[in-house]
């Protein structure tokens, strides 16, 4: 896994808790084999799920593994706009910010 992207509190809690970290990987890729959904839809689902959890960690790790998958930079964009009923403006308009910056640095 590469530290590229990842906070160093993040980093750091994978070094000093090893099999916690091994548990979580494991437990995230069994939820995301566990049903018919591909990759890129369950990447672009994760990242609505993060913008409606306002978290700014979570949306740039989706929006990356998104485009890695397949997905457009106009997807990933339309996924914080269609937050605006269901997650409300705000959280809406943070994600937009994070999605637009991970693009920029693309």
């Amino acid at each position: 896994m590469s530290d590229e992207h990842l906070p160093d509190v993040y980093v750091q809690f994978r070094r000093r808790f090893p099999e916690i970290a091994s548990a979580l990987d494991a437990l995230g890729k069994a939820v995301d084999g566990a049903g018919p959904l591909d990759e890129r839809t369950t990447r672009l689902v994760k990242l609505g799920l993060a913008i409606g959890a306002s978290s700014q960690g979570a949306v740039r790790s989706n929006v990356r593994k998104a485009l890695a998958a397949g997905a457009s930079a106009d997807e990933v964009r339309q996924v914080a706009a269609l937050a605006v009923t269901t997650c409300g403006f705000p959280a809406a308009i943070a994600g937009i910010g994070w999605i637009d910056e991970v693009l920029a640095a693309e």
